[in-house]
């Protein structure tokens, strides 16, 4: 039985990948759904979402932005040169992305600015409650402490494919874009800009190679391991976008009193 895997179809095409990433994809998919298709997206592409609640988005989310290239980092301390092919593809495809996601935590720090989260309340001292931590603690762990197919899939495949179907709902019309006024319009909307283009990419690119890591047939426990470490992902990000959506829910009830 060959169990090298050498992808021959096109990259964005699941059907290029082996049975088992085709399975994992498709069963962890209504999961997956479940975060694109909550409606905070469509909210702050209208520009209906509250200012409390766009703030603890921003707040919430930032551990897992200024967080991610030392996940990276983590999965690349795994990685030794001329052990495998799919450990050399892991350890070049690291080494080339992980200063770019340091700068991607500048252009999220310029959105926070924009949306009325100063850097300085990013940067401070927040606590973040268990429901906005769990996911940036859920990739650390599995960075620091899995194999490197699990830390890669869970973050470089999960994450950032995530990131980028909910960048471009917010960014699919000019809509979101325009509520700011013209003269920082282009450094808010950076951030979210990147991640709708190039994340389109990336996360294909880590599937590739997690899939050659892995191999065409690996065992019902690795490939049970490895679809707990996608769900996880899209599970952990749900429970975040809900405590975003308590204060949107808080805001809602404070207008209605009012009126």
């Amino acid at each position: 039985m060959n169990n090298e895997f050498v992808r021959t179809g096109a990259l964005k095409d699941l059907r290029s990948y082996p049975l088992w990433a085709q399975e994992v994809m498709e069963s962890c998919e209504p999961a997956k759904r479940a975060v694109l298709e909550h409606p905070i997206w469509a909210m702050m592409r209208e520009g209906s979402l509250s200012d409390a609640a766009m703030q603890r988005f921003i707040l919430s989310a930032w551990p897992v932005i200024e967080q991610f290239p030392q996940y990276m980092a983590m999965n690349l301390l795994k990685a030794r040169y001329g052990r495998s092919r799919g450990e050399n593809m892991a350890r070049r495809w690291l080494v080339r992305n992980i200063r770019v996601e340091q700068n991607h935590a500048d252009y999220w720090l310029d959105w926070s600015d924009a949306v009325g989260a100063p850097r300085e309340v990013v940067l401070g001292d927040n606590a973040a409650a268990p429901e906005a931590g769990i996911l940036s603690h859920w990739c650390w762990q599995v960075s620091a402490s899995d194999t490197l197919a699990a830390g890669m899939l869970a973050t470089n495949y999960a994450v950032e494919g995530i990131t980028g179907e909910w960048a471009q709902l917010v960014t699919q019309d000019d809509i979101y874009a325009y509520g700011f006024e013209a003269r920082i319009r282009a450094k808010a909307m950076r951030w979210l800009k990147l991640h709708a283009e190039y994340d389109d990419t990336h996360p294909w690119e880590a599937l590739e190679i997690v899939s050659t890591l892995v191999g065409p047939h690996p065992s019902p426990e690795t490939t049970n391991h490895l679809r707990r470490c996608v769900l996880n992902t899209y599970v952990y990000k749900r429970i975040a976008l809900e405590h975003c959506m308590q204060a949107q829910q808080r805001n809602t009830s404070v207008q209605a009193v009012a009126a």
